[in-house]
């Protein structure tokens, strides 16, 4: 079972905490995913036998925390994220963020740059709401969302439902549009064969953003899930390389 924070805002918050040394691992996952995920569960089995601290949890309206989904935004899990370390953790923390939560932990680094140890993002998808959605709509689409809401595909199950606030909300936390910082060591993983994010974004990503040590891992055939035995194998290698840089490895 998980246990539970509430927010200054209100919203319960569910999570999974293992305690070690750190600098602890904090995993941000994905847009309408959880923390029960591969990746999650992965990494917190090998943080266990680390025995370095590992965090992961639900932003509202995911997984077990409050809220419903359609009523969230990139600002609210933005906040989420931002309350939930503050609260559970202690020091300097290494984000791994997946996917949206790429965008999460880059938004991290902006605001509380202080907390943060390193960085490892898996097929980062920043500025999606404005990049990969505003601007793919067709104006049908376009009037759709204007009137409230539009449902997209989805290959992981139900339709997404995406909702104007959303949309709106999230040009308010773009990171493309200004200076990037990543004053850390920093490593950026994709799939070449990721057809959620394109490798283009990447690319962007690394050529945008500033910082003394960032690198970007390209798996060849590599999916969006990044949760086969090799996807898994490259996040761990990234995390050791980012804290053999910190010097906590040897």
């Amino acid at each position: 079972m998980p246990e539970f924070l509430t927010t200054p805002q209100g919203r319960r918050i569910a999570y999974h905490q293992t305690k070690g040394q750190g600098p602890g691992i904090v995993f941000l996952g994905g847009f309408k995913s959880d923390m029960e995920g591969t990746k999650a569960l992965h990494l917190e089995a090998w943080a266990r036998a680390q025995s370095r601290a590992f965090l992961r949890f639900d932003y509202s309206g995911h997984g077990q925390s409050s809220g419903a989904f359609t009523d969230g935004a990139i600002g609210d899990w933005a906040e989420d994220a931002f309350e939930t370390i503050l609260a559970l953790t202690e020091g300097p923390q290494l984000l791994i963020g997946s996917s949206m939560g790429g965008w999460i932990s880059l938004l991290m680094a902006k605001r509380i740059p202080e907390c943060i140890a390193g960085l490892v993002t898996i097929a980062a998808a920043p500025d999606f709401t404005e990049d990969s959605m505003w601007g793919a709509f067709s104006d049908a689409q376009k009037a759709e969302l204007e009137a409230g809401q539009v449902a997209l595909p989805s290959d992981y199950g139900e339709p997404y439902i995406i909702t104007r606030r959303l949309i709106e909300d999230g040009r308010n936390h773009l990171v493309f549009r200004d200076p990037l910082s990543l004053p850390f060591p920093a490593r950026f993983l994709q799939g070449t064969a990721d057809t959620d994010v394109d490798m283009s974004v990447a690319l962007r990503l690394l050529d945008h953003a500033e910082g003394p040590d960032m690198r970007l891992v390209l798996l060849k055939g590599g999916d969006h899930r990044f949760s086969d035995p090799d996807a898994l194998q490259l996040i761990e290698d990234a995390v050791n390389n980012v804290l053999q840089r910190l010097g906590e490895v040897a």
